[in-house]
């Protein structure tokens, strides 16, 4: 399996949203409406997407297939905790 290299953007519209593509500044198989909704992607970093490669909340292999299919990646923030819920939910079983 090949090493590849790809470079990752920070949306200026969304917070804690990425977009990762596989060559700097190739957004030409990223979808308009998303590129729309993602704003002007500003440069976070190239980087080698390596099998042994960790990283926070994206799966390298997912990554890997998802540029190798779509020729992009967006990784969106995780959920929001909804502490109401868990407090009502928390409230109805003590009951």
């Amino acid at each position: 399996m090949l090493n590849l290299l790809c470079a990752v953007y920070k949306s200026t519209k969304k917070a804690d949203t990425y977009l990762y593509v596989p060559g700097r500044d190739d957004f030409s198989r990223v979808p308009e409406p998303l590129m729309k909704m993602f704003g002007t992607p500003h440069f976070i970093m190239i980087m080698p997407i390596k099998k042994d490669r960790a990283l926070g909340q994206v799966d390298i292999q997912t990554l890997r297939d998802e540029l190798t299919k779509n020729g992009f990646y967006l990784q969106l923030p995780p959920p929001e905790e909804n502490l109401l819920k868990q407090h009502l939910a928390a409230q109805t079983s003590k009951e």
